[in-house]
């Protein structure tokens, strides 16, 4: 497992502490998750915008249709991928 040092601003700070805390965990767990969960939001993002420009040969709508994915919609497209 690699270290990452990170600098966060009083504001991030607090509410990392009160999040680990409401958790249970040690605050780098918390970081973590919320890094690990941040960054498969990005991905599903990236995927769905993948989607749409793929989708969007020949359709001006096609970004409309693919905003109307749900987020469980995407996480079995990912399970199917997988």
């Amino acid at each position: 497992m690699s270290r990452v040092n990170l600098t966060l601003d009083d504001d991030t700070y607090r509410q990392l502490a009160e999040h680990a805390k409401h958790l249970g965990v040690p605050q780098a767990a918390a970081a973590r998750e919320l890094i690990r969960h941040a960054l498969a939001t990005q991905q599903a993002r990236e995927r769905c915008r993948k989607l749409a420009s793929d989708y969007a040969v020949g359709r001006s709508d096609a970004l409309d249709l693919a905003k109307d994915f749900e987020t469980a919609q995407l996480e079995l497209l990912d399970e199917e991928n997988a």
